[in-house]
């Protein structure tokens, strides 16, 4: 079991490894949880994370095809 010192202004350091096995970078958000007599911590998603997987496009384009789809429709694409 990992454990940690609070200090006087209220902060701990997580240990290393489970900033790893969370994937924590500096300035990542974290959450807590309190269940009971137990504090929960968890990295939190920003909105664009939260995002990811929502969208399913049944086809994908290459450059080229997306390119071609703007200039159609008046844009100044690959210029």
């Amino acid at each position: 079991m990992n454990s940690s010192a609070l200090t006087i202004k209220g902060q701990i350091t997580i240990p290393a490894d489970i900033r790893k096995q969370l994937g924590l970078q500096p300035g990542d958000k974290i959450g807590f949880l309190v269940e009971d007599d137990h504090v929960v911590l968890f990295r939190k998603e920003s909105k664009i994370e939260a995002s990811f997987g929502i969208c399913h496009p049944k086809t994908s384009a290459s450059l080229k095809d997306i390119d071609e789809a703007v200039r159609k429709r008046g844009g100044n694409a690959g210029s």
